[in-house]
């Protein structure tokens, strides 16, 4: 097993790709952004804290994340392995994560840097629908729905999240540019840095992922 973190800009495929190591790999996907989203559903302090950032595009702060995520790290399914998404996204994460899973005696293996040009991205972003009850992605273009607003799955009603129009998302893209692609130097330096083409489809990207790291 192996543990990982994904790496790349708004829309690039990390959650995607995630889950399919998870199969693979029989390790947890530890997403940041579904224990936010669920916070936020359930209406909890945490949640709407976390509401006020992600709305405007912008981070979380490290205080919230660090905790909830060391938090998971502790849990016993991750002790052979597992996939970070969405976490860290400041080299400030990426220094606490080292220290807390050195002290562990569990050092990231490889981090995973999905490259794909920021115009795919905006178009892959944008007409994202998602459903208010199951939580199935949709794309409008790409994946849409048999009956346009409902799910296929469970026939809830699905919608454009906040943070996934057209503004929102451009300033996602410069947020990532500003505070997290440092974070590829980061890794780089550490010598665990793997680039890996996020432009394809989902097989495509799984593929070549499996490949950098050898599979």
């Amino acid at each position: 097993m192996y543990r990982l973190i994904l790496l790349g800009p708004p829309g690039a495929g990390k959650g995607t790709l995630a889950s399919a190591l998870s199969v693979k790999f029989n390790a947890p996907h530890i997403s940041t952004g579904s224990i936010f989203r669920r916070n936020i559903k359930e209406g909890t302090p945490l949640g709407m804290r976390a509401k006020e950032f992600t709305d405007r595009g912008e981070l979380v702060p490290d205080e919230i994340v660090i905790d909830i995520v060391t938090a998971r790290l502790k849990e016993e399914d991750t002790a052979e392995g597992f996939l970070l998404d969405g976490f860290p996204r400041t080299v400030h994460q990426a220094e606490e994560l080292d220290r807390f899973l050195e002290s562990l005696g569990r050092p990231i293996d490889k981090v995973i840097d999905l490259v794909a040009d920021e115009e795919l991205l905006m178009q892959r972003m944008i007409g994202r629908r998602v459903c208010k009850s199951c939580g199935k992605i949709y794309h409008v273009i790409t994946m849409p729905t048999k009956r346009e607003g409902i799910c296929d799955v469970c026939g809830g009603e699905t919608y454009q999240r906040a943070d996934d129009t057209e503004e929102t998302v451009r300033h996602r893209f410069e947020v990532y540019q500003s505070q997290t692609a440092p974070l590829i130097e980061y890794y780089r330096n550490a010598g665990k840095l793997l680039p890996v083409d996020g432009s394809g489809t989902p097989e495509d990207t799984l593929k070549a992922t499996l490949s950098a790291l050898g599979v």
